[in-house]
C-alpha cells in the first residue's frame, strides 16, 4: 500500500516478527481511513484500534490515510533468536514464562522495539527488558 510503505519498511528487521504480528501490521498499513465509516472531512486525526488474540495496535492516521504513529503490544510471541540467545547466555537455567513485545512507530522518530520478559528459576522470578537485537535495557 503506497501511502504507508514507510511504516512497513521501518518495521522490517533481520529477524522477522511472528506471522500473526506481521499480518496485523500489514492490515494496519493497508487500512484506508477514507473508505471507512469513521471518515469525516472535518477531522485531521483518526485513532483506530486493531485487535488479534495475541495483541493489539493503536494507529493514528492523518486525513489522507497516512500513518503518523502506532503503539503496538503483543503477548507471548516467539522471541527472535538474538533475544533468546542473549537471555540464555546471561541467565542460564532460567525459563521464559511470559513475554510482551512492544513496538512504537513515529513517522519522524522511527521505530522502537522492545521485549518485556518474565523469567523464572524455581521459586525466583525476574523481569527484564531487551531490545530486538538482544541488548539489555
Amino acid at each position: 500500500y503506497a501511502t504507508n510503505y514507510k511504516y512497513l519498511h521501518s518495521l522490517a528487521s533481520e529477524e522477522p516478527a511472528p506471522v500473526s504480528v506481521q499480518m496485523l501490521e500489514r492490515k494496519v498499513a493497508a487500512f484506508d481511513i477514507r473508505d471507512s465509516e469513521y471518515y469525516q472531512d472535518d477531522y485531521d486525526l483518526y485513532n483506530i484500534n486493531f485487535y488479534i488474540p495475541e495483541g493489539r495496535i493503536l494507529a493514528a492516521y492523518d486525513k489522507d490515510g497516512k500513518i503518523i504513529r502506532t503503539a503496538e503490544r503483543f503477548k507471548d510471541v516467539a522471541l527472535p533468536k538474538s533475544v533468546r540467545n542473549a537471555v540464555t547466555d546471561r541467565f542460564p537455567g532460567w525459563t521464559v514464562t511470559r513475554d510482551i513485545y512492544l513496538v512504537n512507530y513515529h513517522e519522524d522518530k522511527g521505530v522502537r522495539k522492545k521485549y518485556k520478559i518474565k523469567l523464572e528459576n524455581g521459586d525466583e522470578t525476574l523481569r527484564i527488558k531487551v531490545d530486538e537485537k538482544g541488548n539489555f535495557l
